[in-house]
């Protein structure tokens, strides 16, 4: 017997990041079990084939809509609406919400939960936005049947702030596009030229521009590397502008006009598959990750990665990561140092690496969402 699932896509309206990344990537494989039927709901609109292309002008019109007073709480509004009209249609057996709230509806409803940046760094969110999710999380962990979440560490958090029923957690690893793959310097060399980048001349660092991100050690370590080191190995910040970028921005701009940091903003998935194929070394000493998906991305680039001993990344790296305290400015510079003159520990955490990311994938991911949605359905 085949489950219809109503499953909320509206993430892929706006440009891809994190979780649209995820929805994307996730339905596809979900297509390939025979014993699901997806329907996609867009905020507006209902539909059996899901959304290929961010809405044009999407940036523009958000920024008007965060300007709106109570706009979080009017488009809720307004779409949930659309979503009950389909419900009414569809009669959807399990409802997948992979976001933060889920829609009322009366049926079972599985829920991804990434994080909860908004417990530990409130600062990110939009006052109205973050009122809705602190009023409106915690009834829905209650009343769902099924948790999805990306990592172990993520679900101790929610049983620990929630109390939510051990049952109820699934994990669910996440994995990276087919498009992050080793590449060799030929294949990369249009697109670096582009850049301005030489093949595995520079370092690499990804994530949104924003404090928990931990760019500023990342800044200050590498500005500790050697003058020629960083002549010939430039930081290539990645990412688009966060919140509380003031003391960042002054501190990046320092750096970028010193001509040893490049700041690139935001890149399609192609360039940044690119340069994560290209770069020397990955450097992501962040401060809270539910998952760390660049990471994961890097590694199965080939592409050699430090993180911190924080949160959920030594799930993802393993012991193919080089670990630094993410307040160790010196430790930092040394590990960078290491996996740029010596190329035997380069190769070695290389080859680390790639190994490591063969045990992710999104046909695991979907096959244990469709047993989450099996279970959901048989409570």
């Amino acid at each position: 017997m085949k489950l219809t699932i109503a499953l909320n896509s509206k993430i892929l309206r706006a440009p891809r990041t994190g979780i649209g990344n995820y929805v994307a990537e996730l339905t596809q494989a979900l297509q390939k079990i025979p014993d699901l039927g997806i329907h996609y709901f867009s905020g507006s609109r209902w539909g059996d084939v899901q959304i290929s292309e961010p809405m044009p002008g999407y940036s523009r019109w958000a920024g008007i809509a965060k300007r709106v007073p109570a706009a979080y709480v009017l488009r809720r509004t307004i779409e949930q609406q659309w979503f009950n009209r389909g419900v009414r249609k569809l009669r959807p057996d399990v409802y997948h919400e992979p976001s933060l709230w889920p829609f009322d509806f009366s049926g079972r409803t599985v829920m991804t939960v990434h994080d909860l940046t908004h417990i530990h760094y409130p600062q990110t969110q939009p006052k109205d936005r973050l009122q809705e999710i602190e009023r409106r999380l915690p009834p829905a962990l209650a009343r769902v049947s099924r948790i999805l979440v990306d990592s172990e560490f993520i679900g101790q958090e929610i049983k620990k702030h929630f109390g939510v029923a051990e049952q109820k957690v699934v994990v669910a690893p996440l994995a990276c596009s087919a498009i992050f793959q080793p590449g060799v310097e030929e294949q990369l060399a249009a697109r670096l030229e582009k850049l301005g980048l030489a093949y595995r001349g520079f370092i690499l660092s990804v994530g949104t521009l924003e404090p928990r991100k931990n760019l500023l050690l990342t800044l200050r370590a590498h500005a500790r590397l050697p003058l020629s080191l960083r002549e010939r190995f430039p930081l290539l910040v990645v990412g688009m502008p966060g919140w509380h970028t003031g003391k960042l921005s002054a501190a990046l701009s320092q750096a970028i006009s010193s001509g040893h940091v490049r700041l690139a903003g935001y890149l399609d998935q192609a360039d940044l598959a690119c340069v994560t194929a290209a770069a020397r070394i990955m450097v992501f000493p962040s401060l809270y990750e539910g998952f760390g998906l660049p990471v994961l991305e890097a590694m199965a680039s080939g592409t050699p990665v430090i993180v911190s001993t924080c949160a959920s990344l030594s799930e993802v790296a393993a012991t193919a990561g080089t670990y630094v305290d993410p307040q160790d400015e010196v430790g930092l510079t040394e590990q960078m140092r290491r996996l740029i003159e010596d190329d035997g520990a380069w190769m070695a955490q290389r080859i680390a690496g790639l190994e490591r990311s063969e045990q992710f994938s999104w046909t695991k991911c979907a096959a244990i969402t469709a047993e989450a949605y099996r279970q959901a359905a048989n409570d």
